[in-house]
Parts: C-alpha cells; sequence; structure tokens
C-alpha cells in the first residue's frame, strides 16, 4: 500500500489535504513549511508544480507559480524538496501539476524519480481521463497512486472513468471554474459526492473553494478528505517574508483541522 492508501485505510475519515505551491517563496522554504502544516494537523500534502499556463488556478495560486518559477522552481526541484522532506517525515505526498510538465520530462522518467524521492502519487489537473491509460499504466507500475478530478459538469462516462483510474482517493472540484477561496460552499457538492459514490468505493476528498473550519466542518460530514489550498497560499504570500511564517501557517492549520471536531 501506499502512504495514500495507508492513510484512508480502515475507513478513515477527517482526512486534512493541504496543497501548497512548492519554491513559494523560495525552495529552501517548502520542507519548512510541510513540517509546519503536518504539526499543525495536516495529513496530506499537496505538492503544486509551478507553472506558466496554471488554467486550474486563481489568481492567489497563479501569483504563487510565478514566483516559485522566478526562484528556479522546476519539476526535478520538487522532486528534491520532497527528498528533503522524507529526511525527517513520512507524511504522504502528492505531486499535483500540469500534463505539459511531465510530458516534457517523460512519464518513466517522473515516475522513476518520484518514487526515489518518496513522493506517493500524482494528480494531472488537465489529463483527459479518455486518454489517460498509458500514464497511469506507467505510474501504477511504480508504486505511485493516480489519483483524478470529477467535477459538476463531468457526464457520467467521465465519472467512471475518472473512478477507474484513480487510486487513493478521487478529488472532487466543490464548483465550476478556478481555485480559490470562498466565503460559501456551491450547494453543487451533495449532488456530485452522491453521484461518485455511485460509481466507486474509492474514498472522496472535495477542494476548490475550501478556506474556513466551517467548510471543513459542512464536508467532514459528506466525503473522507477536505483539500484546502488558497487559503494556505495567500498566508503564504502575506507573511512570506516574516520570521514567523512557519508558526502562522501551523496555527491556521490546525483551525481548519479543527473545524472537524
Amino acid at each position: 500500500m501506499t502512504r495514500i492508501e495507508q492513510l484512508f485505510s480502515g475507513g478513515r475519515r477527517n482526512v486534512l489535504i493541504a496543497y501548497i505551491t512548492a519554491g513559494d517563496p523560495t525552495p529552501q522554504h517548502t520542507p519548512q513549511l510541510v513540517a509546519a502544516l503536518e504539526r499543525g494537523g495536516a495529513d496530506l500534502i499537496e505538492l503544486g508544480v509551478p507553472f506558466s499556463d496554471p488554467i486550474a488556478d486563481g489568481p492567489v495560486i497563479q501569483r504563487a507559480g510565478d514566483r516559485a518559477l522566478k526562484a528556479g522552481t522546476t519539476v526535478r526541484k520538487v522532486l528534491e524538496m520532497a527528498t528533503a522532506i522524507r529526511q525527517s517525515s513520512q507524511i504522504p505526498l502528492l505531486l499535483f501539476t500540469y500534463l505539459n510538465p511531465v510530458v516534457r520530462y517523460g512519464f518513466e522518467a517522473l515516475a522513476r524519480d518520484a518514487k526515489a524521492a518518496g513522493i506517493d502519487g500524482c494528480l494531472l489537473t488537465d489529463a483527459s481521463v479518455e486518454e489517460a491509460g498509458e500514464y497511469v499504466g506507467v505510474m501504477r507500475a511504480a508504486g505511485l497512486d493516480t489519483v483524478f478530478l470529477a467535477a459538476p459538469t463531468s457526464t457520467q462516462r467521465r465519472l467512471e472513468l475518472a473512478a477507474k483510474y484513480s487510486s487513493g482517493f478521487v478529488y472532487l472540484v466543490s464548483r465550476t471554474g478556478v481555485t480559490g477561496e470562498q466565503t460559501a460552499l456551491s450547494e453543487g457538492v451533495r449532488p456530485l459526492v452522491d453521484a461518485v459514490r455511485g460509481v466507486t468505493s474509492l474514498p472522496l476528498a472535495v477542494g476548490f473553494g475550501v478556506s474556513k473550519p466551517e467548510h471543513v466542518r459542512q464536508l467532514g460530514g459528506m466525503v473522507e478528505g477536505v483539500v484546502v489550498g488558497s487559503a494556505f497560499m495567500s498566508l503564504i504570500e502575506k507573511h512570506g517574508a516574516d520570521a514567523d511564517l512557519c508558526r502562522k501557517l501551523e496555527n491556521f492549520t490546525r483551525e481548519l483541522k479543527q473545524g472537524f471536531a
């Protein structure tokens, strides 16, 4: 079993998944920030690979990606960050990226190097499930999970394919549009959860727009995991130069985790 599968084993619920853009504010910061997230109660980390055309991301993560790229972050450097994280932590790590950087790196090369670096799985936000067979085969052969997105606009066929090709968990996009903090959750979450439950027994995690303890509380009764990203990156953007950035991140993570209570 991968670390992701172990995390959700035995019907585990109340899993807090934290996304951060690797390399923001600098590549040297990332292992420290992951440690702070883990101390605050994060159960799984999505390491975002910065990309020049992040079509699924809103302004906050777009700016984070731009800062990370300017700081010299590449796919290879993100894997080096994972290696550094593994020196002191066994928290599950999911590589969160777009198809273009992976194609340029090479499926086989990424699978080999990601596994060696301690990565547990990969999520390609813009990969078409209809054409995912080769990618999934390579990743699974290396012992890596492949997580796919299911959205409110997904057809029944796409939900079935996302379930078929996902391992570890299925990521549910709470609403149409890009990532970003929202004041309230979409009314489309419950129908999407029900639809995906109908095609898979895998754990489900909801992201996009989740930013407050009350959001975590609402979702905790519906799904096994909750994904928070832009709220973390907004905090990093505001306090990236502060000496107590890690403490602020840890405290905010703890607040979100308490939303499950």
